[in-house]
């Protein structure tokens, strides 16, 4: 949910259609908060340069100090930078403003870079926050202002105070090691609560989540260096380290905390600046006195240690102290910032996976944890939090039919449980395959199990409604380490020669699940040749299973143009009454750490009056900016694609906009709308479709849970096409959360649509349903899916534009990519070739 300085569009009321029901929510109601004015104060602490965490130690043994004579007994509140509120003034003098001495005698506090244990803290009044504006925020009778987002915030501190001074903090969630679990590569996962305080209809409400992340797995390095290289034992290093290892663990390990055990109980702390590129036993440096010796020798003459791994490198600190590393201990409680591999996902996804009733249960858990109730901040500022999850009305909403080839029996029908399969279905218009040809790059199958396969394939194509002209097509052996191009050139040429036609679909088999073939593949194929690939693994080569088959099946008749199924008119008035275009746009972002990589903005546009096909249009901006630079040529582009297609202007505009934070809400509305605006007028300065615009968001902490079992579905969560758009929305806002699919396991996590702006005048049960019944239609499921599919399809563009980029480098998945400018960075992105803008190349 989303609160901004922006009005948006108000609620046009509470949806009315399907089923009444009642759910329970991870949101607890605020039952009292302060009514009076609180007060505000700037607050800076020197010597800045100090790590964040050390600044709620400063304010904590200010605080023992009784804030040095002018907190006296009032419970001021500190958010870890630079805000402070408290209930009642403090008598900082007619200035307005004191400073304190602070000392800490706290290890990390001692080293140089924070001051050696000396702190000055600065409090100066800032203003008042008036609490009874927030009320009036919460009853629609104001609109939100700077002073009711400051009231919120300080709302979200106060609840955030005290569990940030125990525990480890990151954003708004904490983290404990009580229930840690090892991932793999010197990692582990800590589980933790993420909290924060939400406007409701007429009342706040704390949003309590659980929530995990990974942390560096704390202990002695040489222990730990094992596991980063992934080796059994220490052993297997005793021969020593190459140097593409010492790089590694020098990546690894630069910018951490360590904490040295040789000097008995003085452990001092240092972050680590590099490594040695030469062992212990072979890194020399000269003495006080001049004489030069290996840090094996002095550790042997100034400690009496002979160290047991003289062959590992050396950790560096400050600028040149060496250190061995079995003197060395990695420091608990250090988040792990890079982005984990594959494995350590799913290890990851594994424990964090949880049934509705298990995680409902560990979210009561955290109530007690986060200390809600004797809490003597809260009680201080008259702060009660009601200690049941709120219940909240929500609806079912009805199943809408989904129709495959009227030719069958039941090519129409109302899926049960969100979920269906093809048995006796045929594709609403399966597209013809005549000219293709298969590559083979993975050497262990034999060729006999490709023709099996083959001819499995093409009678599942043709069961399935997808029709094959040519049954046997060429087949190639290549070399997975070759030239790629060449192959996929010669597989592009048989493919033509051997049917006489221009090539369709180029169908590859892969030897693994790794990412650089399949990468240089498709961007070859998008870019360079201009044709849809088809890749699938070689381990379902040998049992060509049916289900299997028909699976391809659906992507593939997307990928030539076909329609697999689509809503009958009636059910999409919207989209059927008037020529309608469907927009769905996203941005993705390089991962984290990584400043040099461009962002990439995706918009797929729908193309016919079933809102089945789509075309789609690919932009590289500026490395994480939010909005979408260019949005005005890609709708205009996608606006001509349009009109070619259905002969038509569109008359309205829906545009479902992915990956925005509640932050830019007001940006994206004042530009991006602008810009489709700009886009249409472009095209005839007298064309003005009517525009509604949705935010779409999966990134948000709501949970629903079904109050008896008889209201869950198999996977114990809600029913596919539960709604809530009241209590727990926005005050005054259209926003209402749509969970659209069926659970597989864990949790379902329902999607939030948010209205920006609206020209259309969408009451709440349309825009509903309409969203809903989208859902059935994701081209390459046989169930409902859990985001508006025009959204979906934008995001599987722009991951899919990732792999465009000219000489990267996918084997290594720390790669970044310093050696380019940003501008050479975008200009390393190659354009899709037209004609496959036009079909689903991406499916």
């Amino acid at each position: 949910m989303s609160i901004s300085l922006t009005e948006f569009v108000k609620r046009p009321g509470v949806g009315q259609v399907g089923k009444p029901t009642r759910v329970r929510s991870n949101y607890f109601e605020v039952t009292s908060f302060p009514t009076g004015n609180i007060h505000h104060y700037d607050v800076t602490i020197d010597p800045p340069s100090a790590p964040p965490a050390l600044y709620r130690k400063v304010w904590k043994a200010f605080e023992d100090q009784d804030g040095q004579g002018i907190l006296k007994g009032i419970k001021a509140v500190f958010d870890g930078r630079k805000n402070a509120f408290s209930p009642k003034a403090l008598p900082l003098g007619e200035e307005s403003a004191k400073a304190f001495e602070v000392q800490l005698n706290d290890a990390e506090a001692q080293s140089k870079r924070a001051g050696g244990g000396q702190f000055t803290l600065r409090i100066k009044r800032a203003g008042e926050i008036n609490m009874e504006e927030l009320n009036r925020f919460l009853q629609g009778q104001t609109a939100s202002s700077n002073n009711v987002l400051t009231a919120i915030m300080f709302l979200d501190i106060l609840i955030r105070h005290v569990p940030s001074t125990m525990h480890a903090t990151v954003g708004r969630s904490f983290f404990t090691p009580a229930d840690k679990r090892p991932l793999p590569g010197g990692a582990e996962v800590w589980q933790g609560y993420y909290q924060s305080a939400r406007p409701g209809v007429g009342k706040m409400y704390i949003n309590l989540d659980v929530s995990a992340t990974a942390f560096h797995e704390a202990g002695r390095l040489p222990d730990l260096v094992v596991k980063y290289l992934g080796r059994r034992s220490i052993d297997e290093l005793r021969r020593g380290l190459s140097d593409r290892d010492v790089k590694k663990l020098e990546k690894q390990l630069k910018g951490l905390k360590i904490m040295v055990t040789h000097r008995g109980e003085n452990k001092r702390r240092y972050k680590v600046t590099k490594l040695t590129p030469s062992p212990a036993e072979r890194t020399n440096f000269k003495d006080q006195e001049g004489n030069e010796m290996s840090v094996a020798q002095y550790f042997g003459r100034q400690y009496g240690m002979r160290l047991a791994y003289p062959f590992l490198p050396c950790i560096v600190v400050k600028r040149d102290i060496f250190l061995p590393m079995e003197v060395c201990e990695l420091v608990p409680g250090q988040r792990l910032t890079k982005k984990l591999n594959e494995k350590q996902t799913a290890d990851m996804i594994k424990f964090t996976c949880q049934k509705p009733n298990v995680r409902a249960n560990k979210i009561k858990q955290g109530l007690d944890l986060l200390q809600y109730r004797n809490n003597p901040y809260l009680q201080q500022c008259n702060m009660t939090v009601k200690p049941e999850m709120a219940v909240v009305n929500a609806r079912v909403l009805p199943t809408p039919q989904i129709s495959y080839n009227g030719s069958t029996p039941d090519g129409t029908f109302a899926p049960q449980g969100g979920a269906w399969n093809l048995r006796g279905k045929k594709l609403a218009q399966g597209a013809v395959l005549g000219s293709w040809s298969v590559v083979n790059f993975a050497p262990q199958v034999p060729m006999p199990a490709i023709t099996r396969f083959v001819r499995e394939l093409c009678q599942t194509f043709i069961d399935t409604g997808l029709n094959v002209v040519n049954r046997q097509p060429p087949i190639t052996n290549a070399d997975p380490q070759g030239n790629i191009d060449r192959t996929l050139k010669e597989a592009w040429l048989k493919a033509g020669n051997a049917a006489k036609a221009n090539p369709q679909l180029i169908f590859c088999i892969l030897p693994n699940t790794g990412t650089p073939l399949y990468a240089e593949i498709k961007r070859i194929s998008d870019t360079v040749i201009g044709i849809p690939t088809q890749c699938v693994q070689s381990k379902h080569i040998a049992d060509a299973k049916k289900q299997y088959c028909a699976n391809v099946c659906l992507k593939v008749n997307m990928k030539l143009g076909g329609m697999n199924l689509f809503l009958s008119p009636p059910q999409i008035p919207f989209i059927s009454a008037r020529p309608t275009i469907i927009l769905g746009a996203d941005v993705t972002h390089p991962s984290p750490g990584d400043m040099n990589r461009p962002s990439v903005a995706a918009v797929t546009a729908s193309m016919d009056a079933r809102a089945s096909r789509y075309a789609s249009a690919i932009r590289v901006q500026a490395n994480r900016t939010e909005i979408i630079a260019d949005l005005g040529s890609m709708v205009k582009e996608l606006l001509k694609s349009f009109y070619q297609s259905c002969g038509q202007k569109p008359e309205r505009i829906l545009f479902y906009r992915d990956g925005v934070s509640e932050g830019q809400f007001s940006e994206v509305q004042t530009r991006e709308v602008q810009q489709i605006r700009d886009a249409c007028l472009s095209l005839d300065k007298s064309y003005r479709p009517t525009i509604t615009f949705v935010v779409v968001q999966k990134r948000h902490h709501a949970r629903f849970f079904p109050m008896e079992p008889r209201d869950a579905d198999r996977s114990g969560n809600c029913q596919p096409g539960t709604v809530v758009d009241s209590q727990i929305v926005h005050p005054f806002e259209f926003d209402f959360y749509l969970q659209s699919h069926a659970g597989l396991q864990g949790t379902s996590r329902p999607t939030h649509y948010h209205v920006i702006h609206d020209d259309n005048n969408f009451t709440p049960d349309q825009l509903q349903e309409l969203t809903y019944r989208l859902c059935y239609i994701y081209g390459r499921a046989t169930r409902a899916v859990s985001i508006v599919p025009p959204a979906y399809y934008a995001d599987l563009v722009a991951a899919r534009a990732r792999f465009h980029r000219r000489g990267e480098n996918w084997s290594d998945t720390e790669a970044t990519s310093e050696s380019m400018n940003p501008d050479e960075q975008m200009a390393s992105f190659a354009v899709v070739k037209p004609e496959l803008q036009k079909v689903m190349y991406y499916m």
